[in-house]
């Protein structure tokens, strides 16, 4: 079977028209379904790269947002800065904390997306401090009109803010759930039944970094989220090579990358960071052939 190719202008033309249409009223209409259903006309893995807004400057920022679709991403995690990132391992805690130095606000970051004008869809990844600060329905109209498709709060657990999550849909922004390996069956089952979009797997325990190799039962990791959800599972936490990330391919429907990238653009500017998008999405693709 030949290998897959990223989608043509014709395909992204009309994502791009899907990401434009902010008045879809089922699930089905999202640009953030619609990409899955290329991906999986494709019969591969979506490649799911994640920046740290403003990072290592805004304009540095917006150009690897461009960058990172021109090379082959599928979707793009956009991260908020914020004072107290726990999730976070080291590399991103640094971008995090020069984004904030350099000024960057809840606000700069919806700019910097809506002047991106990027064809795929957009996840805002954020804890919930800065929208309780900006203020909940205010950040997803600015969210909605700077065209980002969907939202994963770190720190807001399933059903924790019902009004939260019903503006979050109402202003057409999928709400991405995060899946530990520890997430207890039970736990597992509510937390996937209020989400949209796809689940966010972290694969390991811990805070973001890359880590030597995948974990060893990834597979299985990921099957038994797929048992609780016919929603795409996207693996990320610890992948940062082209080989890691072929692996996760093999067994999940996305693969997220975003210490690696983040440290690329830091320490080699946007020469480094596209070496490694392109290294990422041939890997990804090579890994996740899927039988017709």
């Amino acid at each position: 079977m030949n290998r897959a190719s990223s989608p043509g202008p014709s395909s992204r033309s009309a994502i791009r028209r899907s990401t434009a249409s902010r008045s879809a009223t089922t699930l089905s209409d999202h640009p953030i379904a619609a990409r899955w259903r290329a991906v999986r006309a494709e019969r591969r893995a979506a490649l799911m790269p994640y920046v740290t807004a403003g990072y290592p400057s805004p304009a540095a920022c917006r150009d690897a947002l461009r960058l990172a679709e021109r090379a082959g991403a599928d979707f793009l995690e956009v991260g908020v800065p914020f004072s107290d990132p726990l999730a976070d391992g080291p590399t991103i805690q640094r971008s995090t904390q020069a984004a904030l130095d350099q000024g960057m606000t809840v606000a700069g970051v919806l700019d910097l997306v809506r002047e991106a004008r990027l064809d795929v869809p957009v996840v805002i990844m954020t804890y919930l401090n800065p929208v309780l600060a900006f203020g909940v329905e205010r950040f997803v109209a600015a969210a909605q009109a700077a065209g980002a498709s969907g939202l994963l709060l770190t720190d807001l657990p399933a059903g924790a803010d019902p009004a939260l999550e019903r503006r979050a849909a109402a202003g057409g922004l999928a709400l991405i759930r995060l899946i530990a390996p520890t997430t207890p069956d039970g736990r597992l089952a509510e937390a996937v039944r209020g989400a949209t979009g796809f689940i966010y797997l972290i694969s390991r325990l811990g805070v973001t970094g890359v880590r030597e190799e995948v974990p060893p039962d990834l597979e299985r990791q990921v099957a038994r989220v797929k048992a609780a959800t016919p929603l795409p599972v996207a693996v990320g936490f610890g992948i940062g090579s082209a080989a890691q990330a072929a692996a996760a391919a093999r067994v999940a429907d996305g693969v997220i990358v975003g210490s690696a990238l983040v440290e690329a653009l830091g320490n080699g500017g946007l020469r480094s960071a596209e070496k490694l998008l392109t290294e990422l999405a041939k890997a990804v693709r090579r890994g996740a052939e899927r039988p017709a």
